[in-house]
């Protein structure tokens, strides 16, 4: 009798978990098409930047953390640029554009994403090792220009609106 109480528990313990695992795997399949057929953002919804800097604040830091903001608005610059005669802020959809949402204007979206990523991937490859060799100076005010660049699309936003 014990031993098919034991049996009969540790079988049911099977079939619970064997259930749960069938409705993650069900779960996650469901979000993840969801997720795909999710309109796409036309400039990444990682290109933005979290804080400007002056060139006080900028020529106090070391060498390595300038290289990270120097990496961060390039990348910003790259997702955001080629984009402006559309739309200069994260999170507009080609649906908000009035673009068709079909099958040929999504492959384009994406087939530009993967360019993009796979220009950025190699152009941080090369900032990293060749960066730490350029002047410090050189790194504070490429920044700063970067920077000023960004805050011009604040003003091309108004000229825009006009």
């Amino acid at each position: 009798m014990f031993l098919s109480t034991t049996n009969y528990i540790y079988t049911m313990k099977r079939k619970i978990t064997l259930l749960l695992c069938v409705l993650f795997f069900l779960t996650t399949g469901a979000i993840s098409a969801q997720a795909k057929n999710a309109p796409r953002s036309i400039i990444s919804t990682t290109a933005l930047i979290r804080k400007y800097h002056d060139q006080k604040e900028l020529s106090g830091m070391q060498k390595g953390e300038l290289l990270e903001l120097y990496i961060e608005r390039i990348k910003v610059l790259v997702k955001t640029l080629p984009y402006i005669a559309l739309v200069t802020k994260p999170g507009v959809t080609m649906a908000d554009l009035g673009i068709p949402d079909d099958g040929v204007h999504k492959k384009i979206l994406e087939n530009q994403a993967l360019g993009t990523t796979t220009f950025l991937d190699t152009t941080v490859e090369f900032q990293r090792k060749m960066m730490p060799y350029s002047d410090k100076g050189n790194l504070v005010a490429a920044i700063l220009f970067y920077e000023n660049t960004l805050k011009s699309l604040h003003e091309f936003n108004e000229l825009n609106e006009m």
